[in-house]
């Protein structure tokens, strides 16, 4: 039994979930368990897990029956976890952040004694970061909007789908339900900023670079999304500054 638990957000996943990749990661290492979280999905989707759990080792599978959104699906996991896990995370199912990337933000935290650790999509030599031109840009003037008038942390990336935390502190911060539907990467760094603090954030959040992550091409974030981001950023603006 591990003390470190990823959850992974599944909704119509079927076709897109590496069970290879998965499988063999789950094989050769042991550093955590995965738990599988299907959200209503209307395809093979929870089959498809069902299989995964039975094969690999340390996986689990959490199921809703109607589909409630990814925030809303990774809160009430992180809130239905055994209280043994010392830390708690969450990826993409698709795997733009792969396994490995996970695992090596779970041993910084450890190694660093970090409450709060959060993958960052910047380019840097010898990292592989591949991001489709408009999401990059978008992505870039939500965050810079983010930090400057919310978070005020210096932080680049609020939005990677790529996060460790203590288990402690995650369940307080995924306590109520968000905001917001795809900001709540955001409030769960507002909400840390506002239950600790300032000087606690500095000391206990770390930022860390990518080596790699690949924007997939079935992206679920609709163009009515990014029409709604100036409401959403105004409802976090009065909420959290």
């Amino acid at each position: 039994m591990t003390d470190s638990c990823i959850i992974i957000p599944c909704f119509n996943e079927a076709n897109r979930l590496d069970i290879d990749a998965y499988k063999t990661f789950q094989e050769q290492n042991d550093a955590f368990d995965l738990l599988f979280v299907n959200d209503g999905s209307t395809d093979e989707t929870l089959s498809v897990i069902n299989n995964l759990k039975d094969k690999a080792p340390n996986a689990s599978v959490l199921n809703f029956e109607k589909n409630i959104g990814k925030a809303e699906a990774i809160r009430q996991a992180v809130l239905q976890l055994d209280k043994h896990y010392k830390y708690v995370g969450y990826l993409d199912a698709d795997l733009s952040t792969s396994l490995s990337e996970i695992s090596r933000l779970l041993n910084i935290a450890k190694t660093k004694n970090k409450t709060f650790v959060l993958g960052s999509r910047v380019k840097v030599l010898g990292s592989s970061i591949k991001r489709k031109f408009y999401r990059h840009f978008f992505g870039r003037l939500v965050a810079t909007f983010i930090d400057a008038f919310i978070l005020k942390l210096e932080i680049y990336d609020t939005q990677c789908g790529a996060k460790i935390i203590n288990r402690e502190l995650a369940t307080s911060i995924f306590k109520e339900p968000f905001k917001t539907k795809w900001l709540f990467d955001v409030e769960l760094l507002a909400r840390t900023k506002k239950k600790q603090g300032a000087n606690y954030c500095k000391a206990n959040i770390l930022e860390v670079p990518l080596n790699q992550w690949h924007d997939t091409e079935d992206t679920r974030i609709s163009f009515l999304d990014f029409l709604k981001t100036p409401f959403a950023l105004v409802k976090l603006y009065f909420n959290y500054r």
